[in-house]
């Protein structure tokens, strides 16, 4: 299925979506990679204020290139995602809603997404130049010292993605190759 989501991303709008669909994001999310969670668990644990509010928010995990001259942004392509599976439980916890990568995570983030009504969408690795096309503006939030790691609100149309993990742990990466497996039939 085919759907095209408004941000921010709700837990009734994040229910609708099952693994397998395609999404297109459209509105505000946010850039934040390995270095950017590690300061935002560490704010948490000193009580202080986050720089974004988390609640029914999606974070990408990107590092963008710079834009080159008369460019919003440069290259926007998708980062490792267990690297953020120490830090994500905390922040689904507190509302995040979405979250952007490629690869799998760990069953604990997933057992915390579906407590939380929580996706984990996929974008395409390699495709950052042409995923930067849906960028409309881009802004410095938080952490400046950490360069293309800083946590940035990118203003996203159409932003396609393909919904990974749903709310109920449904899981591409384990349905599609056993899908896969019953179509393909080798003769020997």
């Amino acid at each position: 299925m085919e759907h095209h989501i408004r941000l921010p991303l709700t837990r009734e709008k994040a229910g609708l979506i099952t693994s397998g669909d395609i999404v297109y994001l459209s509105g505000d999310l946010y850039t934040a990679r390995d270095a950017a969670h590690q300061r935002l668990i560490a704010l948490l644990d000193q009580g202080a204020s986050l720089p974004f509010p988390l609640e029914d928010q999606v974070i990408y995990y990107t590092g963008p290139t710079p834009a080159a001259p008369g460019q919003i942004i440069g290259s926007v392509g998708p980062t490792t995602s267990y690297r953020m599976d120490p830090y994500a439980p905390r922040l689904l916890e507190r509302g995040l809603r979405g979250m952007i990568g490629k690869g799998n995570r760990s069953r604990e983030v997933i057992a915390t997404m579906q407590r939380s009504g929580a996706v984990y969408f996929g974008a395409i690795g390699g495709a950052g130049a042409m995923l930067s096309d849906c960028v409309k503006a881009a802004e410095l939030i938080a952490f400046e010292d950490l360069g293309p790691e800083a946590i940035r609100r990118l203003t996203v149309q159409d932003f396609p993605a393909v919904a990974i993990i749903d709310t109920q742990g449904n899981n591409l990466y384990l349905s599609g190759p056993e899908a896969y497996h019953r179509w393909w039939k080798p003769s020997l």
